[in-house]
């Protein structure tokens, strides 16, 4: 889930630039496909939220001890209509059989449970690809335009 995340907002957050709120909403809740077309002529842009992905997986585990019990599928899902952080939240509450099969039971999530989620879904991504894609704009990697989503 946190790849998944990191991935799309991540690419909400690079192409803000370009795409403001409705790019912003479109890749952050919707779906970071619509970058594909970009990343197929320009498959440097997968840098930042690959570089986030590989930073916010080990905060989410290691620093935070989120689990995803809730159903598998939602794990591949990310920020996509919330599917990814919900999954969690149902996890918590009500892990699924494939989480029970594997000991998991159900917890009384904390603030700091909450608070990792957040960041994890969207705080740790967002700044770290955001601080990757605007190095890579002033090393003439990542070009204005480079990111826009067609309409």
């Amino acid at each position: 889930m946190a790849g998944c995340c990191a991935h799309m907002v991540g690419f909400a957050t690079c192409s803000y630039r370009e795409n403001k709120l409705g790019g912003l909403v479109s890749q952050g809740i919707g779906t970071s496909m619509l970058q594909v077309p970009n990343l197929l002529k320009k498959p440097i842009l997968w840098l930042p939220p690959v570089v986030a992905s590989a930073i916010n997986g080990p905060i989410a585990t290691v620093l935070f001890g989120l689990k995803m019990n809730g159903e598998p599928i939602s794990s591949g899902m990310g920020t996509c209509g919330l599917v990814g952080p919900i999954g969690v939240l149902a996890g918590w509450i009500d892990p699924s059989q494939t989480a029970q099969a594997l000991g998991e039971v159900a917890i009384q999530p904390t603030l700091i449970d909450y608070i990792g989620l957040v960041m994890v879904c969207v705080v740790v991504p967002a700044i770290v690809s955001l601080v990757v894609s605007e190095i890579m704009r002033k090393a003439g990697l990542i070009k204005l335009g480079d990111y826009k989503l067609e309409a």
